[in-house]
């Protein structure tokens, strides 16, 4: 019997999650797609971006064809081009839900709305891609104009690194936030990504 072939369009950021979670699905053949990680910074290119793969692979052959991306500020514009083309996507409006799980995202906001949150790809990248991507380094005066309506910061940890909760408490610390840690391992991950690959 021929092997299902599918083809998975992720996220950048999420490389080290896919590998670790596709390493353990060994009856699956699948093909992923990676776009940049820097397109949350323009989140209006996301959909266009995702759509160029799937329209592109059309004629490969794929026997299904997922989509490892939330919402991620695309104001339901994936979620209209996905449906016009039967694809799923992962649940959530980003990757904080659906790494945490989408009953304890909403309980972390509903205790506190004034939340920044940190993924381990974020602590690793915080640098370039908070610091850096929103002027901090040239313009140390704005961190007030951008984070003086959060409270915290809370990294969600997918994995038990002592280097990623030192870079996540030194996040916080840059921000004048409080630090939370909430361990999400891969499991709620894990439960979205077999779904939309259609796993058995």
């Amino acid at each position: 019997m021929a092997t299902r072939r599918v083809l998975l369009v992720a996220c950048g950021a999420l490389v080290r999650e896919v590998r670790a979670v596709l390493g353990q699905l060994a009856d699956l053949d699948v093909d992923v797609e990676y776009l940049p990680a820097n397109l949350h910074n323009r989140p209006e290119q996301i959909t266009g971006a995702v759509c160029a793969v799937l329209d592109g692979a059309a004629a490969r052959g794929y026997d299904h064809v997922a989509v490892a991306y939330g919402d991620c500020g695309t104001g339901g514009r994936l979620d209209a081009a996905l449906a016009e083309r039967g694809v799923a996507r992962l649940a959530g409006a980003h990757c904080y839900e659906f790494l945490a799980g989408s009953a304890v995202f909403h309980a972390l906001q509903d205790a506190e709305p004034g939340t920044f949150y940190l993924t381990d790809y974020l602590a690793r990248t915080f640098d370039a891609l908070v610091i850096g991507g929103l002027g901090l380094d040239r313009h140390p005066e704005l961190r007030d104009l951008y984070f003086g309506h959060y409270h915290r910061l809370v990294h969600l940890a997918q994995t038990d690194s002592v280097e990623l909760d030192a870079a996540a408490r030194a996040a916080a610390d840059r921000l004048g936030l409080a630090h939370e840690r909430r361990s999400t391992g891969l499991g709620p991950f894990r439960s979205e990504l077999e779904r939309i690959l259609e796993v058995a």
